[in-house]
């Protein structure tokens, strides 16, 4: 057997949109079951993202702290973004995040994993990219505005971080996946092996 996600298209008898706020929406499906009756599933629809584990010559992963409201907590987190904007890949979404949350440029960028956050409720795909060979960022900060006026920073060794994953210390999604298959990279066929960072991402959500 192989283990590889695999695309589905089931049956659809009718759809609708609830809500349609900023940047997501929330649909409704009638979705045709394998047994031939018809379920509603409410899911929200969202653009996708992109995060960044951006790893500096000491082994320290840039964090960024940011109050989340959902879930009423400051989270340490990696940079991350939404791709809202018109026609920009992957790749420049994420260098576009890094140097707007932490004026930070990479020379080396690499596919860390690719991942849906919750895909029981929301079709969001993630591409967690590896950056490595950082520097300063030349030109002046983005203007930070609302959550991210409030924003702290660190550089956390990669180990630490781990401990700090296991320990429950940290939740955001982004970065726990992100350090873990740090790990398991480095365990198995080293950094250098990873896809490259135009790699194709089948996963993505489809066009809506």
């Amino acid at each position: 057997m192989t283990i590889k996600d695999t695309p589905q298209e089931w049956e659809i008898r009718a759809t609708e949109t609830p809500f349609t706020g900023n940047k997501t929406s929330v649909r409704t499906d009638d979705v045709v079951m394998p047994d031939g009756s018809v379920v509603r599933r409410d899911y929200q629809v969202h653009p996708g993202s992109v995060a960044v584990l951006a790893l500096d010559e000491e082994d320290r992963v840039l964090l960024i702290n940011q109050y989340r409201h959902p879930v009423r907590h400051k989270l340490w987190e990696i940079p991350a973004g939404l791709l809202d904007v018109p026609g920009e890949n992957p790749l420049h979404a994420a260098q576009r995040e890094l140097y707007e949350e932490a004026h930070v440029k990479a020379e080396d960028w690499r596919v860390l994993t690719d991942v849906y956050t919750t895909p029981g409720g929301c079709d969001e795909a993630v591409r967690i990219f590896l950056a490595r060979d950082l520097s300063e960022a030349e030109g002046e900060r983005f203007q930070a505005e609302h959550e991210e006026t409030d924003l702290q920073y660190a550089r956390v060794p990669a180990d630490e971080l781990v401990r700090r994953v296991l320990a429950g210390d940290v939740h955001n999604n982004c970065l726990v996946v992100g350090i873990l298959s740090l790990v398991a990279a480095r365990g198995g066929d080293g950094l250098d092996t990873l896809r490259q960072a135009d790699a194709p991402w089948p996963a993505r959500p489809f066009a809506s």
